[in-house]
C-alpha cells in the first residue's frame, strides 16, 4: 500500500479582524451554527410509546470521528410522520449531543435507508456552508477545549440545541475558499486514516508470524532440527523483585535503577527498557530481596498485572511484581522476550481463581515451553519478529507526525492564518 503526504500551496498573511468567532481575515466573516445550519435532534427512544415500522437507527456510539459505524445497528419504531423527519440523506453531519459532545461525522450512505435518535444532532447547511469544514471546525473546537463553553454538565454532558445554534463560526471568504480548506485537512485525514490501516494490517501480520513461528508451525528456511520441550527453568535464571522501606530515605534517590509495572506501560508497546522513573542505593537494595538484573534479561510482571515484558538494556532492579528471566547460555533473549509474551494466558491460568492474581517463582520454573533445539533457529526467529517491530516503529512514528501535522493544519487554515491558493 502506497501513502503520500498530503500538498497545499499558500498565499501570504492578510489583515485580520476580532470577531465573536476569534480573530479572522478581515475579508472573512462570523456567523453562528444556527445561522449556517438547520440543527435537529433524533428520534427518542421509547419502546412503550415509539409505533410504526421498525427501521435501523444510529445512536451516539455509532459517531466517531469522521466516520459512521453501522456494524451494529438497532432498531426503533417510526411512524410514517417520522419517516419523514428522522431520515438520513448524503452529506448529512451527525454531530454528539451527549457523552464526547461535538463528536461528528457525515453520513455517507453505506446503508440506503437509516434514520437517527435524540443522542444526535442532525445539520444541514441553510446557505451552503461546506459541512466537511464544519466537521472540522468542530474537532477543532473539541481539541482547543472551546467547545466546553457550550456544553451544560449533569450527570453526563450534553450540547442542548439552543446553546449550539449560539456558537460562532469563522466563514471564509467565498465558497471556493471553503472547499479547499475542508479539501486540503481531508488530504491530511486520509493520510492519517491510510497509515492506521496499514499498521493495523502490520500488527495483524506480526501477530500471525508470532502464532506460527513461535510454535513451529511455520519454519524459516534452512532449520530442519526438532523443536523440544523445556522448562522456564532451563532456559533461564529466574529472579525476584524487591522493594527497600520506604521510610528510609537513605534507600532511595540513588544510582541503581529500580522498575515498577509502570514503566513498563510506558512503553506502549515498546520492547526496550532502558530507564526507569525511580531508582534506589547500594544499601536500599542490600536491605532488600531486590536483585541486579543484568542486560539483556527479560523482566515480566508477575503480580496484578501478568506477561507484560520488556528487554533491559541496563542494569536495574525490579520491585516485587516481577520475575525476571536472566537466559542461560545458548538461549537468545529476544526470542525468550516473544516466546514469554505469548504465554500470558498461560500464566494467568497458573494463578486459579484468586482475585488478586500472582504468579510464584516456583510455578514459572516449572512452565513447559517447546523451543528450537538449534540456537540459531531461535536468533533467526527472534531477528524476524525483530524486522517487523522495527517496521511497525517506523510506522507509529510516521503516523504520529501526521497526526501532528494535521493538527497544525487545522489550526492555521481553520483561523485563516494560513491561506490556500
Amino acid at each position: 500500500m502506497e501513502v503520500r503526504e498530503p500538498g497545499a500551496r499558500y498565499l501570504v498573511r492578510r489583515e485580520f479582524q476580532l470577531t465573536e468567532a476569534g480573530f479572522i481575515p478581515a475579508d472573512w466573516t462570523s456567523s453562528t451554527v444556527g445561522a449556517e445550519f438547520h440543527i435537529q435532534l433524533g428520534k427518542m427512544l421509547d419502546v412503550e410509546k415509539n409505533t410504526g415500522e421498525l427501521k435501523p437507527f444510529l445512536g451516539n456510539r455509532a459517531v466517531q470521528w469522521g466516520c459512521v459505524d453501522t456494524a451494529d445497528l438497532g432498531q426503533i419504531r417510526l411512524t410514517p410522520d417520522d419517516l419523514q423527519r428522522f431520515r438520513l440523506r448524503e452529506g448529512d453531519l451527525l454531530v454528539c449531543e451527549g457523552g464526547e459532545v461535538g463528536r461528528a461525522a457525515i453520513w455517507t450512505s453505506p446503508i440506503a435507508e437509516c434514520y437517527y435518535q435524540k443522542a444526535l444532532h442532525r445539520l444541514r447547511a441553510k446557505r451552503g456552508f461546506n459541512s466537511a469544514l464544519m466537521l472540522n471546525l468542530l474537532r477543532f473546537m473539541s481539541a482547543s477545549g472551546r467547545l466546553q463553553n457550550y456544553v451544560t454538565q449533569t450527570s453526563i454532558a450534553h450540547l442542548p440545541k439552543d446553546k449550539f445554534e449560539t456558537i460562532p463560526l469563522p466563514v471564509p471568504a467565498t465558497t471556493v475558499e471553503q472547499n479547499a480548506i475542508a479539501d486540503a485537512l481531508s488530504d491530511a485525514d486520509a493520510l492519517v486514516e491510510s497509515l492506521e490501516q496499514l499498521l493495523a494490517k502490520k500488527r495483524q501480520i506480526k501477530q500471525g508470524a508470532m502464532q506460527e513461528l513461535l510454535t513451529g508451525q511455520r519454519r524459516l528456511p534452512g532449520f530442519a532440527l526438532p523443536w523440544v520441550t523445556k522448562a522456564l527453568a532451563d532456559l533461564a535464571n529466574i529472579r525476584s523483585g524487591g522493594t527497600p522501606s520506604t521510610t528510609r530515605p537513605d534507600f532511595w534517590d540513588g544510582d541503581i535503577q529500580w522498575c515498577t509495572p509502570t514503566d513498563i506501560t510506558s512503553l506502549k508497546g515498546g520492547k526496550y527498557l532502558g530507564e526507569t522513573s525511580r531508582a534506589i542505593t547500594a544499601l536500599g537494595l542490600a536491605s532488600s530481596s531486590a536483585e541486579v538484573i543484568p542486560v539483556g534479561s527479560v523482566v515480566m510482571t508477575s503480580r496484578a498485572t501478568i506477561g507484560e515484558c520488556a528487554i533491559n538494556v541496563a542494569p536495574m532492579t525490579t520491585n516485587q511484581g516481577f520475575k525476571n528471566f536472566v537466559p542461560l547460555p545458548g538461549v537468545d533473549a529476544e526470542f525468550l522476550y516473544y516466546l514469554l509474551i505469548t504465554q500470558k494466558s498461560g500464566f494467568i491460568a497458573l494463578c486459579g481463581g484468586s482475585t488478586f492474581l500472582e504468579i510464584g517463582k516456583a510455578q514459572l520454573a516449572r512452565y513447559a515451553v517447546t523451543v528450537p533445539s538449534d540456537a540459531r533457529e531461535q536468533t533467526a526467529i527472534a531477528t524476524t519478529l525483530s524486522d517487523m517491530d522495527a517496521e511497525i516503529s517506523a510506522l507509529q512514528a510516521r503516523l504520529a507526525k501526521a497526526r501532528q501535522l494535521k493538527q497544525g493544519m487545522a489550526q492555521a487554515l481553520l483561523t485563516g492564518r494560513i491561506r490556500l491558493v
